[in-house]
């Protein structure tokens, strides 16, 4: 399953973005260091289910109507503050919980409410834009860190004459989730001696930074957007390259709590949300201010955040395994029972590897069950496919 992790200096609504996210019961509060030990929970991107091409809805539970949920973890952990890389604050344990994740959101307060050690201040009187940088500074130096402390075992390696300087980096970045592919693709771009004793700190930030950059790609959620002036978003879209997506985490988690109460018709990710039930006047006056935002930015941002996380920085297509073509069901006459994020440009072996190992390493041939008929190996799968694999180890 995809991992993706929040980042963000304390107070800036990490702890409320992953509640509202999961519905999963944390500590939630307006004090740095809320969360000391890290929260994994289970939350959705959002899709169209193919199943709107047929007369009937498939039934699914992460199913509403033909929208799809599909799940990916989510990681919440301790706030970072300034020097974390060098154990500061909750830092060597924000930054070890890390290393598995896939991407990476980076909560900033927009509203300029809190400074760089999460303290609550004057609104406006910090500037958000410190915060993006920060985060990514001190991914990359304790990136650096674990290298350059493990450098002389790749120094050590050199002495062999069968010594491969890919492969001995490869093996060190491993653990931090890089594979062979990702230090390949990094090396090629960089200038770097051939004899490890020969690196320099230089060369080693270099490549911790470009890892970095390559194995956890940054989102930034602009979050309080209910809160903060519209030029500090602007602010923020001008003053990265990253993608920027503004957000109200307090707004989602109201609109999930009302939704599970029954006061209001709204999925995650919807633009707008309908009452059904009876309201106090403050109710109305909250839901109200809630609508206005969701108007000004497409929704409460949260779906949003995720959607571009999986979809567009990971490049990932959903894809939906059935058994039986005609019917796209399973063994049992299960609708679209299954559903698989994968990277783009995968084929119909990488999905039936993606289903099982055996299924992958018996694989014969698919079939697209759209229009039921087989399609080669080398067949680009796209978001919505169904497919049918034809397996020695299974139907």
């Amino acid at each position: 399953m995809i991992t993706v992790a929040l980042a963000g200096k304390p107070n800036a609504g990490k702890s409320t973005f992953y509640t509202a996210a999961t519905m999963a019961d944390v500590d939630v509060a307006n004090y740095p260091f809320t969360t000391i030990d890290a929260n994994r929970g289970v939350t959705h991107v959002r899709t169209d289910c193919p199943c709107l091409d047929r007369d009937e809805r498939c039934g699914q539970e992460n199913c509403r109507n033909g929208t799809r949920y599909v799940p990916v973890e989510l990681l919440d952990v301790a706030g970072l503050v300034p020097g974390a890389h060098e154990g500061k604050g909750l830092g060597n344990q924000f930054l070890d919980e890390l290393t598995n994740a896939d991407v990476v959101l980076n909560v900033v307060d927009a509203s300029g409410g809190t400074n760089a050690e999460g303290e609550p201040v004057e609104p406006g009187s910090h500037d958000p834009l410190d915060d993006v940088d920060f985060i990514e500074e001190e991914m990359d130096l304790w990136l650096a860190g674990i290298v350059a402390d493990n450098w002389e075992s790749v120094e050590r390696k050199s002495r062999s004459p069968d010594f491969d300087i890919e492969e001995s980096l490869a093996e060190l970045l491993t653990g931090f989730g890089a594979s062979e592919a990702d230090v390949a693709a990094v090396l090629r771009d960089l200038a770097y001696p051939s004899d490890p004793k020969q690196w320099t700190d230089d060369h080693r930030e270099t490549l911790a930074r470009a890892v970095r950059r390559r194995t956890k790609p940054i989102v930034v959620v602009a979050n309080k957007a209910d809160i903060a002036p519209e030029e500090a978003i602007d602010r923020l879209r001008d003053g990265t390259e990253k993608p920027v997506i503004p957000a109200t985490a307090d707004g989602e988690l109201a609109l999930r709590r009302a939704a599970e109460a029954g006061v209001i018709e709204y999925a995650p990710g919807d633009e707008s949300f309908a009452v059904t039930g009876d309201l106090s006047e403050s109710q109305q006056e909250g839901l109200a201010s809630i609508a206005s935002v969701m108007e000004r930015f497409g929704g409460t941002g949260v779906q949003a955040a995720l959607n571009h996380a999986v979809y567009d920085l990971l490049d990932r297509v959903t894809v939906y395994p059935v058994q039986d073509a005609s019917k796209w069901t399973d063994g049992t006459g299960t609708m679209l029972p299954d559903a698989f994020l994968l990277p783009s440009g995968s084929t119909p072996p990488d999905l039936a590897y993606a289903v099982h190992t055996d299924i992958g390493e018996g694989y014969v041939h698919a079939v697209d069950a759209r229009s039921n008929r087989r399609i080669g190996e080398s067949h680009e799968l796209t978001e919505g496919d169904v497919i049918r694999i034809v397996s020695t180890a299974g139907p």
